[in-house]
């Protein structure tokens, strides 16, 4: 019975550690592979401290929960105290259901109602932008409050309540009376709920994600983005460096305890000193590393460098990474020596045009700068939400090619500069993939790969895949042709695997999907990613969508005329050329196309994929691009699609 006890025990263990065991060991791996191991290395170890962008979320991550752990913890000590001191049975059964709420409350109601209270409250003051660090550490406070009310209310349960009584008989006051009889007694809860509410605050995701404002980006949020592509393995080395602190803080207080116990083993009075001794010592280093930060984000947060909050596609600007330049960082040392005052870009990415727009219509946040596609431009101009250029701050607009100017989406070329254009096609993995399948839209309905294709995750091009295989109108007003590409897209629904944005790449790279639709320029960046099992392909149906991302100021803007000299850092030719690389679109900037180190790097199969056609783009993109619908189409389009979604 105990060699079976010793197994099952043993068989827990090795389930619960086996995944950090593998994180622990492939963080030393020479290769990015999580599956091949190609020898020992600390490079990611060396990559993680390069990466500004994921350290200054560590510090922002800490700050945050250092904050949050000193707020809750005095207000949830203060909290307890007066419940411990109601005398009224009902009024107080009522008080412990509330502070139980927001524990038994799932995390994604409590974040939502809170980013709603932040926007209403924030729209009622007529602010800006409604959600910022300070909210964030509001909503940390709100969930950490409860785990410290519960933590301290025991204690003060279980204390003699003659004690403070007995104090202020001697002549102390009822403050100092607290100080020095009630805390010592209660001060094992106030660590705890201290210590519980900090890793709280450092684990959260849910929570952060609705509440979050520009420029504060936690870990829980860096490591989210990166998922929807790839965890790079410096996340791995991150993760193995946290892992051992976390236990060598465990086991030094493994080690006090026991050294307070050998030490006082006489009698139960000395070693109820000792242990009081070494916990006065852990609340004071504690308590005074929390006040230090604290001190630190209240002197920090509001220093005066210039800030410019951009929004942009994920993988969308070349970042440093695998030796390319880093835009960011190199605008904000070019703005420095250029203009004699320091900057900081505060970027953020989304997925799809769609939740660009729903972020931004929201007013919870504020944005400078926005690289939307021509539709939603289109859709944006018509709402008032973007504001008018000054091109003279903007004088590297002359290398926009004359092709891309005076498209639809804005006619006087007012509001908008072109970044990038592409066209939409399929790739599929050689290795599971028939070829001679491969011919148009209809491989995304071949019963043949069922489970191995994905579809967009977003309305607009997953109905026009429908529509283009059924040879309809993309922009069409008429109910009924929408109705058809719903059921051609009901019928797909049992051989799909997954509706997809930015997850794509992980899928494909990795071989888990074999067959999708997507943005040419992002086929290149998978297949310099793919695994040694998969041989991606791609080819442009028939009738397929040509589209055009360009810069553009939303009307909530703080900071125009930053946001114009940003677009026009971005024209120029180094920015631009190495952008170009990096995200492997077609650029509409004559500074890159024109370059024959460029051209010469991207090779005849990569110019023949990305620069289709040039002569006749004008005339393809008039016939092929997404147009702005009216709203009673565009709400008829997400009705549709939500009935699509829900079977």
């Amino acid at each position: 019975m105990k060699t079976a006890s010793k197994v099952y025990t043993g068989i827990i263990m090795l389930f619960l550690f086996a995944p950090i065991i593998i994180l622990l060991v492939f963080s030393f791996n020479e290769a990015k592979s999580l599956s091949v191991y190609s020898g020992f290395s600390l490079n990611w170890y060396k990559e993680l401290f390069k990466d500004a962008e994921t350290l200054n979320a560590v510090r922002n991550t800490l700050i945050l929960a250092v904050s949050a752990a000193l707020v809750s913890t005095v207000m949830g000590t203060a909290a307890a105290v007066g419940i411990n001191k109601l005398r009224n049975k009902y009024l107080r059964m009522t008080m412990d259901t509330v502070t139980n709420i927001p524990m038994i409350n799932p995390d994604i109601i409590t974040g939502i109602s809170l980013m709603l209270m932040f926007v209403f409250v924030g729209r009622l003051f007529g602010a800006a932008t409604s959600l910022s660090f300070w909210t964030m550490l509001i909503a940390h406070i709100t969930f950490c409050l409860p785990y410290v009310i519960l933590q301290v209310l025991p204690k003060l349960q279980q204390m003699d309540k003659s004690l403070p009584e007995a104090a202020m008989d001697l002549g102390c006051t009822p403050l100092r009376a607290f100080f020095k009889v009630e805390v010592p007694e209660i001060m094992p809860g106030i660590v705890t709920g201290m210590i519980m509410a900090f890793t709280l605050s450092l684990d959260d995701f849910v929570i952060s994600y609705f509440t979050s404002g520009n420029g504060f980006e936690t870990l829980p949020i860096r490591i989210y983005n990166m998922t929807k592509k790839t965890v790079t393995p410096k996340m791995y080395a991150l993760a193995t460096i946290i892992f051992f602190v976390i236990l060598a803080l465990l086991i030094l207080n493994n080690l006090v305890d026991d050294e307070a116990v050998a030490k006082s083993a006489k009698t139960k009075a000395a070693a109820k000193k000792e242990h009081s001794r070494f916990r006065k010592m852990a609340v004071g280093i504690i308590g005074g590393v929390l006040a230090v930060c604290f001190v630190l984000v209240l002197v920090f947060s509001g220093r005066g460098t210039m800030e410019l909050n951009v929004y942009n596609w994920g993988e969308y600007i070349s970042d440093g990474s695998d030796d390319t330049l880093d835009t960011v960082k190199a605008f904000e040392e070019w703005y420095e020596e250029t203009y004699g005052q320091k900057v900081k870009v505060n970027y953020s990415t989304y997925a799809s045009n769609e939740d660009m727009y729903a972020k931004l219509s929201s007013g919870a946040v504020s944005f400078d700068l926005v690289i939307p596609s021509d539709y939603m431009i289109a859709r944006m101009l018509n709402e008032d939400m973007l504001l008018p250029l000054d091109f003279d701050n903007i004088p590297n607009y002359k290398y926009i090619s004359e092709d891309f100017r005076g498209l639809y989406y804005d006619p006087e070329d007012t509001y908008t500069v072109p970044y990038t254009y592409g066209v939409i096609g399929i790739m599929y993995n050689a290795n599971v993939v028939d070829e001679a399948d491969a011919t148009g839209w209809e491989l995304l309905w071949n019963d043949k790969y069922a489970g191995d294709i994905l579809q967009f995750n977003n309305s607009r091009d997953a109905f026009a895949t429908a529509q283009y295989k059924l040879d309809l109108d993309i922009n069409s007003t008429d109910h009924a042709n929408w109705d058809r590409a719903l059921e051609e897209l009901k019928a797909q629904r049992p051989l799909v695997k997954s509706y997809v944005m930015d997850e794509i790449y992980n899928m494909m790279e990795s071989g888990e999907a074999a067959i999708a639709a997507y943005y040419a320029g992002d086929y290149f960046t998978m297949l310099d990613a793919q695994a040694e099992d998969v041989d991606l392909r791609f080819y442009y149906p028939d009738h397929t969508n040509y589209f055009v991302d360009a810069m553009c100021i939303p009307s909530c803007c703080q900071n125009k005329e930053l946001a114009e000299i940003f677009i026009n850092y971005m024209l120029s030719p180094e920015p631009a050329i190495a952008n170009a690389e990096y995200i492997y679109y077609s650029s509409p900037n004559s500074a890159v196309y024109e370059d024959e180190g460029y051209m010469e790097d991207l090779g005849e199969e990569a110019i023949a994929i990305l620069y289709p056609e040039m002569e006749s783009f004008r005339e393809l993109y008039n016939k092929y691009a997404y147009r702005n619908l009216d709203n009673e189409t565009l709400s008829y389009i997400n009705t549709l699609w939500e009935t699509l979604k829900i079977s």
